[in-house]
């Protein structure tokens, strides 16, 4: 049996559990040899610190793909996530050109927005930026906020209807992707969770659990870590969201069993890595 490969592209955000920091150790536990891009360097994430400090890694992305190029090195799955300007955008879009297969999938994780807004570092520009990298991508793991601003849909607040959902979906799938996957769906105040949509087979699917009050940082990154480990394992697409939804849910889960846990510093992921690895 070959070692499965996979390249995860991102931030490390040194304290505060996402990006990077939680990339390298699920995908390992998934059992697959996880090489890591860092796009910049953090002392914390954004979310809820200050004073942070911040490193961009612009000048060091392509030296490092042309070495690992000289290498001869292959990847079963290349996972993009967060990105830190339009130019790292154009950058990452030439690694992904370089390390491109027939055989290896791509994942991008469009991540620069939530709850209606950019995060402050975006603006349009960067959306349309993502744009393009997204029509590189064979699954994209848009949330509803992220969806929007890539098709110029209207974000709607609280709950959406199946036929909200499918529109936006329909938008995403012009791209030109093979997959999508949508999170944040919540067609009620009891559940959330994801749509995927199959567009050569022109299929919807829906998985949903329990929908759990407060923000948790990082748990994008957690799902797209795991969503990107079962694809690369061969899982069909609604299985893989499913374990990727499961695992970020338990996490919370244990997350809330802490007394006192301050929420910003992400979720307490690995006490749900056993379960992951089995």
């Amino acid at each position: 049996m070959d070692q499965i490969k996979g390249l995860a592209i991102n931030d490390i955000s040194c304290v505060g559990r996402c990006s990077l920091t939680v990339a390298l150790p699920i995908i390992s536990a998934m059992g697959i040899e996880c090489s890591i891009l860092p796009t910049a360097v953090l002392s914390t994430h954004t979310g809820g610190f200050s004073g942070y400090t911040f490193l961009d890694l612009d000048n060091q992305i392509s030296p490092i793909a042309k070495h690992w190029k000289s290498l001869d090195r292959k990847y079963d799955f290349i996972y993009s996530g967060f990105l830190c300007s339009k130019e790292q955008v154009d950058l990452v879009k030439d690694v992904i050109d370089k390390f491109k297969t027939n055989d290896n999938i791509v994942i991008v994780d469009p991540a620069m927005a939530d709850n209606g807004r950019l995060y402050g570092l975006f603006d349009m520009n960067f959306v349309e930026k993502m744009k393009d990298l997204c029509k590189m991508a064979d699954v994209i793991v848009p949330n509803i906020t992220e969806a929007c601003f890539l098709t110029g849909m209207p974000y709607i607040e609280g709950t959406q209807s199946k036929e909200y959902i499918t529109e936006l979906i329909y938008h995403l799938s012009k791209f030109g992707v093979d997959n999508i996957v949508l999170t944040g769906v919540s067609f009620d105040d009891e559940t959330i969770g994801v749509a995927t949509y199959n567009v050569s087979h022109d299929e919807f699917r829906y998985y949903v659990r329990e929908k759990i009050n407060g923000y948790y940082h990082g748990t994008g990154d957690i799902f797209a870590s795991v969503l990107s480990g079962a694809l690369a394992k061969k899982m069909d697409l609604l299985d893989s969201a499913k374990l990727a939804v499961d695992f970020t849910v338990e996490s919370i889960l244990e997350t809330r069993k802490i007394d006192n846990y301050d929420e910003k510093y992400g979720v307490c992921f690995e006490k749900v890595l056993p379960k992951l690895m089995k």
